[in-house]
């Protein structure tokens, strides 16, 4: 091997790490976990259903990786403690699982609000406390949080949205500071507009997707693959020494308003 080649496999590769990535049977969650697959993990995978999952695991397998499915309702704490503690440790927690449904303020509910914030923050949390326990007993490990361009901007009609992002920012600093010390490291990832079923009320408006498309730099939206550089960087040694950040790839669009 070529020693440029191999000084970005010591940098770079998964090889022979655990990583668990919930939301994983589509969007953002699937993409990061075929991601990470590429780069030599094995995956243990979360969906409200794991058979959801399916098809996510096969196509890991298909890529000579190993893929543990868990049913995982990130709305109940109950449910995240059973489901992850008699798991067999993990390396990296990729923290992406959520729920936003657009509404405007004055008709938002008890019910969801509760829905949106106990699934994307304190949900969240919990998933982070329950899997970290085993990186902080061993001193290592990685946790990838999903912010979002709502953690620092205010959008309308996404009001409990934007609150639950912004608490996972908060959340992602705060434990930064306390584990640090301790081998365990927390960064966000925020992504900009990136077209999921999670968000495709926005883009079925063809004023709206024109009149966003034309405020980002970079004249287009987010695809699946620009996430997988930054969440690689953050989950490998690359960022041994990077911790409490918040990486936001939105193709310019923050630096610019």
């Amino acid at each position: 091997m070529a020693d440029s080649a191999r000084f970005l496999e010591q940098m770079f590769s998964l090889t022979g790490r655990r990583v668990l990535v919930t939301g994983a049977s589509r969007g953002i969650g699937q993409a990061l976990a075929l991601g990470l697959a590429r780069a030599g993990a094995d995956l243990v995978l979360t969906a409200r259903e794991a058979g959801a999952l399916d098809a996510t695991a096969r196509a890991i397998a298909d890529l000579g990786r190993r893929a543990e499915c868990v049913a995982c309702d990130q709305s109940d704490v109950h449910r995240i403690e059973a489901a992850l503690s008699d798991i067999d440790p993990v390396d990296i927690l990729i923290n992406n699982a959520g729920y936003e449904e657009v509404r405007a303020s004055e008709h938002v509910d008890e019910v969801l609000w509760d829905r949106i914030v106990d699934t994307n923050l304190k949900g969240a949390f919990f998933v982070a406390r329950t899997v970290a326990q085993p990186m902080l007993a061993r001193g290592r490990g990685a946790i990838i949080n999903l912010a979002s361009l709502t953690s620092f901007v205010g959008v309308p009609t996404a009001v409990p949205y934007g609150a639950s992002k912004s608490g996972v920012l908060g959340m992602t600093r705060a434990l930064a500071a306390e584990w640090a010390g301790r081998g365990v490291r927390v960064n966000a990832i925020a992504p900009g507009y990136f077209r999921t079923q999670l968000t495709e009320t926005f883009y079925a408006d063809a004023d709206w997707a024109e009149g966003m498309r034309a405020k980002i730099p970079q004249g287009r939206f987010g695809r699946m693959e620009d996430l997988l550089g930054a969440a690689l960087y953050l989950a490998s040694d690359a960022s041994a020494y990077v911790t409490g950040q918040c990486l936001v790839v939105d193709g310019g669009y923050l630096a610019s308003i």
